[in-house]
């Protein structure tokens, strides 16, 4: 009898261990799509003027990490822990191994460029700390990221990678 409490207790110790090692890291989602890195502070001095500013450069890459599927991201959706958010609303087909980058400012998506813009020329990510989702056309979630400047960004450049 006293076996099974005692296994009952070590596998619940493991469990938490395994599920609380690491509560800054995102959960893992069974998605093809992640998140690679995002670009929360742009180059530069922040300015959001449409002509003359550098939002196009605070950007996210999001890859396909599928080995033989290729992923159209026409209906997901990245979003900020504000909410604000863009849908892709195009066909865009991610290849394996394949990426896109999703940029503030106006443009046009493109595969051969392997970007997207969000056609708003206003910063969407905070420079300081922030979390980016990414979902799935189902409303399932994908992948999500939390990142902290201090915290998550050891080089100071304003760019951080996620899953290598």
């Amino acid at each position: 009898m006293r076996k099974r409490p005692a296994l009952a207790v070590t596998l619940a110790a493991a469990t938490l261990a395994v599920l609380g090692a690491s509560p800054a890291q995102a959960a893992e989602y069974s998605s093809a799509l992640k998140i690679s890195g995002i670009q929360y502070d742009a180059p530069g001095r922040d300015s959001n003027a449409c002509a003359t500013g550098n939002a196009a450069a605070e950007y996210v890459t999001i890859k396909n990490y599928s080995a033989s599927a290729t992923v159209n991201l026409k209906g997901y959706v990245v979003k900020d822990a504000a909410g604000n958010r863009y849908t892709f609303t195009l066909n865009h087909y991610l290849q394996p191994g394949d990426f896109v980058r999703l940029r503030g400012n106006r443009g046009t998506e493109s595969d051969a460029n392997n970007v997207a813009y969000r056609n708003n020329c206003n910063f969407i990510w905070n420079n300081d700390r922030d979390t980016v989702y990414l979902v799935k056309p189902t409303g399932a979630a994908a992948d999500s990221h939390s990142y902290t400047k201090s915290g998550s960004d050891k080089d100071g450049n304003g760019y951080v990678t996620f899953h290598g």
